[in-house]
């Protein structure tokens, strides 16, 4: 039976409504992470997102009061580009594992240039690691396997996945991989602070004081244990090049060592000396006791501050030579009862049956108590600067509306907001005739007298009014959300200020206003960098649409 001219309408309306639904999503994920944000920034905007999309998805399903959605764009937004979306971030403040093409690590490390190569030994290294950075100016760590080391790239993803799972502050996260063509890529967190081989073998104003070394052997068990109970208790090629420090200087395990350097499985690049005994039996793959004895050669360098092959360290236990063992560099300066009981930890995780080493439990009941600067940062110990990054100074001239943000003049924001009225809503809601019900009238009616209290500074009753006009749904106002946001602000509520303003991005994604609210916000929540970022975006914004022939804010 063919459509009738009604029902066509109706197709072609829910047609264009659907992609206008999919613009808004696309826009508002490429407007967010084009920018500089934080980890708090980004878990409440897929909190914000998910709200909207639920209150889309009711718009869609209602067929009596449905809006049709539009929202106004920047030729500015179309161009903005990240190579991956991630829409939350987990609680190591990592984000979601993912997959990466080839082409954005290729830019990411200025085509695997050679000065970007942060492996021990350089391109020698048969797998080599690079320093990269990201368009959302995330750094990262990036494993270039050799070719045709991993010739199934369904297992290398799956294998990759799996370790992507593990979150813990004690791992430095694996947060992708990249599969194209005979290419096999590891994507993850990049540590800042170099390695625990460089602090202890090539340091240069000072060595790792005792306390610092206590406090890396114990971060490293605890990373052990936190893999061996997730069912990951394989960790290849253990050493002291494995242990990173990030950018507060806390010690952390590369998660590289959690995947096999090839399909073969073949676990150990060092020297047959620092092996464990079971090498050669075992086929060179590594086993959970094998993982203990590479653990014990690394509190071996903690303790001696060199390298030293395990058979000569253990000459030097039974004799009782624990002096001799000592680095010396540390002048005397730790507790010899602590230092025997980490030498003694050490002999445990040497023996030479398997089945008579610790477990990764016993190694963090062990080191624990030990600790006795827990208060003390990590950086103090190890002598590098606290990683604070400056709030950025205003890059654009400021607008009436932006000079008021950033001094955060609450007063001086509200008279604009006041004076602007309504005027940048204008194109986001289309009502046909059918759509004037009562229930219309009545939100409208809400929100014109929220409107009224606004203008007289009633600002709780001015939160009710608007939260009645938008719990409604028929109707998305930003203008709304930003009068409510500043109602939040006046009556000391920065967080659901700061949903607010978030909320009006989301409906209008290249708003000024939507950002100036955002950085009065997070100056309030006291996420000052965050704050300036938001207001230089604001600014730019603001200038792009006043030469594209659009002004307000």
């Amino acid at each position: 039976m063919p459509f009738t001219t009604e029902e066509k309408r109706r197709e072609r309306v829910k047609e264009q409504r659907n992609q206008e639904e999919d613009d808004i999503k696309r826009k508002t994920e490429i407007a967010f992470f084009g920018s500089k944000i934080s980890q708090q920034r980004l878990e409440l905007w897929a909190a914000v997102h998910h709200h909207v999309s639920q209150k889309l998805t009711l718009k869609k399903n209602n067929n009596v009061t449905t809006t049709t959605f539009t929202t106004h764009h920047h030729p500015s937004t179309a161009t903005r580009h990240l190579p991956v979306n991630p829409t939350r971030l987990n609680s190591t403040g990592a984000p979601p594992f993912s997959e990466f093409s080839f082409s954005d690590l290729k830019a990411a490390t200025h085509n695997f240039s050679s000065e970007f190569i942060v492996s021990e030994s350089g391109e020698k290294a048969p797998n080599v690691v690079y320093k990269g950075r990201l368009q959302n100016r995330r750094w990262i760590a990036v494993k270039k396997f050799t070719k045709m080391a991993w010739p199934d790239p369904k297992q290398f993803a799956e294998e990759a996945s799996g370790v992507g799972k593990l979150r813990h502050r004690r791992l430095a996260t694996l947060i992708g991989y990249c599969c194209d063509g005979d290419e096999r890529l590891l994507v993850a967190e990049y540590m800042p602070n170099d390695t625990l081989a460089m602090h202890l073998f090539h340091w240069e104003n000072q060595t790792i004081e005792w306390a610092m070394r206590l406090r890396v052997a114990l971060n490293i068990a605890e990373a052990l244990d936190y893999c061996s109970t997730e069912g990951f208790p394989l960790y290849h090629d253990l050493n002291a090049y494995r242990v990173l420090f990030d950018e507060d200087g806390d010690p952390r395990l590369s998660c590289f060592g959690l995947m096999k350097n090839s399909r073969d499985g073949k676990s150990y690049s060092t020297n047959l000396a620092y092996t464990p005994p079971e090498y050669l039996k075992t086929g060179s793959r590594v086993t959970p006791e094998s993982v203990i004895y590479s653990f014990g050669s690394v509190l071996l360098d903690l303790l001696s501050g060199k390298h030293i092959p395990p058979s000569h360290a253990l000459d030097m236990i039974r004799g009782k030579n624990i002096n001799r063992l000592m680095d010396s560099h540390l002048e005397g300066n730790f507790s010899a009862e602590e230092a025997t009981v980490v030498v003694g930890l050490a002999s445990q995780c040497l023996q030479y049956e398997p089945r008579e080493r610790p477990n990764p439990k016993d190694l963090v009941t062990t080191l624990a108590p030990l600790q006795t600067k827990a208060d003390v940062p990590s950086y103090v110990m190890l002598g590098i600067p606290k990683h604070e990054e400056a709030p950025s100074t205003p890059q654009h001239r400021l607008s009436p509306m932006g000079e008021a943000c950033s001094r955060m003049d609450l007063t001086a924001i509200h008279q604009i907001l006041v004076m602007t009225h309504y005027r940048d809503d204008e194109g986001t809601n289309e009502l046909s005739f059918q759509e004037w019900t009562q229930q219309m009238r009545d939100m409208l009616d809400a929100r014109k007298r929220g409107d009224y209290a606004f203008r007289d500074k009633e600002f709780k009753t001015a939160i009710d009014c608007y939260s009645q006009f938008v719990d409604v749904g028929t109707m998305v106002s930003p203008t709304v959300y930003a009068r409510r946001s500043l109602c939040y602000l006046l009556c000391d509520q920065p967080d659901p200020a700061l949903r607010d303003a978030m909320q009006a991005q989301c409906v209008y994604p290249d708003w000024p206003t939507a950002f100036y609210m955002q950085s009065v916000a997070l100056a309030k929540l006291n996420m000052h960098k965050d704050a300036a970022d938001m207001l230089n975006e604001a600014a730019t914004l603001e200038e792009k649409n006043q030469r594209g022939g659009r002004g307000g804010s």
